[in-house]
């Protein structure tokens, strides 16, 4: 399962993030960057996405960083993650998968009652793109659902992130008429390949640079360098001025 996860953000994440300025292709999500301390252009406007109630940066007036990390499964990295967040008391939106709560409900229900979102990024974590008929997309989110429910009691929130990042219209389409936000991201690194982490230098060198007012930061919680650095990491967009807030305040 992890080395199939891995192999599917290799494959994706390598053609379209990191370049100095990236642009997205066919339901690929994609940056571009500008000068520095800018906002990134998505590959879709701001505009274009909330019509969908879909979002990938914040307010630009802002200086506030929107802290996010997709969960595909559990290698030992997210107490640290979590022992972080705590100590800025800065919350975040973890997107899991159905093998990620079937296999850590202690980690699900520590996530909770710290007060962070748990996000839905489908069960099996496909490439929903391909899937243009409601049911089957239907059944991807709420099979995740359902065992969200059985395993804490409550009802998952209603925010979804496109597994690798792909998607289409139609995708965006059938998540609202769910009920869902479909959530991508304005700022990411090579954070994913086990073999191959970046170090604390390479981190920082794409982290620090490109963070920007509203910022939706998409970090990997498989990454042991993620682990290592995030308290740093944090104490550095502290002492820039930003403040951490909740996904659900781009909704309000």
């Amino acid at each position: 399962m992890r080395k199939i996860y891995t192999i599917c953000l290799t494959l994706v994440f390598s053609a379209i993030l990191y370049s100095s300025a990236i642009a997205g292709d066919n339901g690929n999500w994609g940056l571009g960057f500008g000068e520095k301390g800018a906002q990134p252009r998505g590959n879709a406007s701001t505009e274009y996405l909330k019509q969908f109630d879909a979002v990938y940066v914040g307010p630009a007036d802002k200086k506030t960083i929107y802290l996010t990390f997709d969960a595909g499964y559990e290698n030992g990295n997210m107490p640290a993650i979590l022992d972080s967040l705590k100590k800025h008391n800065a919350p975040a939106a973890f997107f899991v998968v159905g093998h990620f709560v079937k296999e850590n409900p202690e980690l699900i229900r520590r996530m909770c009652d710290e007060g962070h979102l748990i996000g839905n990024h489908t069960y099996h974590h496909p490439d929903m793109s391909k899937i243009w008929d409601l049911e089957s997309f239907k059944k991807e989110l709420v099979s995740l659902e359902e065992l969200f429910k059985e395993m804490t009691g409550k009802e998952m929130p209603r925010f979804y992130r496109p597994p690798q990042g792909k998607y289409s219209e139609n995708n965006l389409k059938q998540a609202k008429e769910l009920g869902y936000k479909t959530v991508f991201w304005s700022l990411a690194y090579r954070d994913w390949l086990q073999d191959n982490q970046p170090s604390r230098e390479e981190a920082f060198g794409k982290l620090i640079p490109r963070i920007h007012p509203g910022a939706i930061v998409l970090l990997h919680s498989t990454s042991k360098t993620n682990a290592r650095i995030l308290d740093e990491l944090l104490t550095r967009y502290e002492e820039l001025g930003f403040t951490f807030g909740r996904l659900e305040e781009l909704y309000q």
